[in-house]
């Protein structure tokens, strides 16, 4: 990476969807060049029926993205 980002730092999202919006790291993919951005890049996941949730649900999630694509704020 040529950046130096590490979780925790804030973060903005310079271009995609998401742009101009600000965010803390949550994580950082080091082997695949991309970061987890807190409220960024939300995705759904759909969850199977379990014995805890009977009735199963949608459940959004951030999604990974390139570490190209911010900036350290």
């Amino acid at each position: 990476m040529a950046t130096k980002l590490k979780k925790g730092d804030e973060v903005i999202v310079i271009t995609g969807d998401d742009k101009g919006s600000k965010g803390k790291i949550l994580q950082v993919l080091r082997e695949k060049n991309r970061v987890l951005v807190e409220s960024i890049n939300m995705s759904k996941k759909h969850e199977r029926k379990t014995q805890d949730n009977p009735q199963g649900a949608i459940v959004e999630r951030e999604a990974s993205i390139h570490y190209s694509n911010v900036k350290k704020v």
